[in-house]
Formats: C-alpha cells, structure tokens, sequence
C-alpha cells in the first residue's frame, strides 16, 4: 500500500481499550526523532468499538494514519474505503493511512511484522510449526506461518469452537492446521518453531517440559519478559523471538507507511522500547 500523503499530515496515534500499557507511541516518537521529523505526533486514545466511529468521523486532515489495537482490529473495517490483502486474508486491520484524495487505507502490518521477525533470528522456512492458542493473534500467526512453514502447523487449543476457526483460517491461508488438545500441549515444544499466542501464564507450566535441543519459540508476549517458557527456552540453547521483536517490526512498516519515509529506524525503535520496558 503506498498512498500519497501530503506533508501537512502529521498526526499519528494508536486507539484500543484498554490502551494505556501500549508502547506504541515510545517506539512511534523514537522513529520520528530519528529521521528529524520534529512536527509529528503520535498520541494513544482510550476508544472502544462502539466510540470508533465518531472518533474516526472527527479526524480532520492533519492525521496521518492510525494504529489499531484490540478490540478494533475487525470493528475499523466496515469505516475504511479499502483494506490490503494482507489485512483481508485475517479479517484484522492494525494500520489505517489517510490519503491526500480523502481515503481511509488498512492495512495489517502484524504478518510481515512476524515474518520480518522471524527472518531477522534466521528462521525463514520450518518443515513444520506448532501454535499455542487460538485466539485474536493465532490467526495473523498462521497467516505468517504460510510463508514460512513448508509443512503442517498443530494448534494446541482448548475448545471444540476454536478447533473449527483454526481449521477455517487453516483452508482459508492455505496452511495444513491439524488440531491437538490443550492437555498435549508439551508436544508442541519438540516442533522446529513454537509460536505461543497466549495470554500471560498461560503456558508457564510447560516451562518444565522444554527439550533438551529446542528449536525457535516466537512469544508474543512482551510484558510480562521473560515468561517462564522463553526463560527456559534460552536457558536450554533455545532461540527466543518476542514479542518486542513482533512490536517493533511491525510499528516499523506503520512508519514507512504513515510518514512515506522509508527505512525506518528499527534500532532506535528497538532501543526506545526496550528503556521504556526496563523503567517499568
């Protein structure tokens, strides 16, 4: 997606609730610092779903673009003039640019951001893959996982519903989801990558359970960090993608694509984030 922007644009921020954890303007701000872009802002918003649609309709034309977390990542669709394949493929915007002809663009920059991610550790195919969870973020992971899994992905799930909406995303990417339960959980950590979707402590138990040879573990968690499963990952030799790595990857696609300025700074973002995490 490369609409045009006109320089006049200049405000940016991230929307979601609740949203005062996020650290999306840390790593927005550190990108405009570093390409001397001292007239952006970037601001975060407390908007649930049934607020968008007036916040959306406010803007006027000194935004840039927006960035969409939970629970509006599927709720922004039906504001937008066009949404990017990428998006479509997930049913799940996280980028909205605005253009100069009056056009709300989305985009999800969550895929390549998991892509780039993995690319960045050396991991740019697997034979096979593992997901624990099924919930929003296990979607835009098999969505990735296409491109990078040459072979089946097992999702470890809880419940007969997501079973059906793992093996529907599954048709839907292209990607062969075969369905395990959630008790079996600590086979999936002998698969060559392990991307665990989560919430905190979900997968704390299995900790214990970490091979002797583990392969990759992608956890998008990235506060509380470490989690107890990507501490004993790396303790065995492991290597740990997270989910800083995912945060900081995707923000900086939303920046090329909201500012038009392009590398963006990945290492300040990356230094920005992880201050703004040890100051916690």
């Amino acid at each position: 997606m490369t609409p045009s922007l006109s320089p006049a644009r200049n405000r940016a921020a991230v929307l979601g609730s609740p949203i005062a954890h996020s650290l999306s303007p840390v790593l927005h701000r550190a990108a405009y610092a570093a390409l001397g872009l001292t007239d952006w802002s970037y601001d975060r918003f407390e908007v649930d779903e049934a607020a968008l649609p007036a916040f959306v309709a406010g803007l006027d034309a000194s935004w840039a673009g927006l960035s969409l977390t939970m629970p509006l990542k599927r709720a922004i669709i039906p504001l937008l003039d066009g949404i990017s394949d990428t998006a479509a493929s997930v049913e799940a915007v996280n980028t909205v640019v605005f253009t100069d002809d009056g056009r709300r663009l989305g985009d999800n920059t969550d895929i390549p951001g998991m892509v780039a991610a993995l690319a960045e550790r050396g991991v740019e195919k697997v034979e096979s893959a593992a997901v624990l969870g099924a919930g929003a973020t296990a979607s835009s992971a098999l969505a990735a996982l296409a491109q990078v899994c040459a072979g089946p992905v097992t999702a470890y799930i809880r419940s007969a519903a997501r079973a059906d909406e793992m093996r529907g995303w599954g048709e839907r990417l292209g990607v062969d989801v075969r369905i395990a339960d959630w008790s079996a959980a600590a086979e999936a950590l002998s698969a060559p990558l392990v991307v665990a979707t989560t919430p905190a402590g979900t997968t704390d138990a299995l900790a214990a359970e970490v091979p002797e040879r583990p392969g990759t573990l992608f956890d998008v968690l990235y506060e509380p960090w470490p989690t107890a499963l990507a501490a004993a990952w790396s303790g065995r030799g492991g290597e740990v993608v997270g989910g800083l790595d995912l945060l900081v990857h995707q923000a900086v696609l939303q920046v090329e694509q909201m500012t038009g300025r392009a590398p963006a700074p990945l290492r300040a973002m990356r230094i920005a984030g992880e201050r703004a995490l040890e100051a916690r």
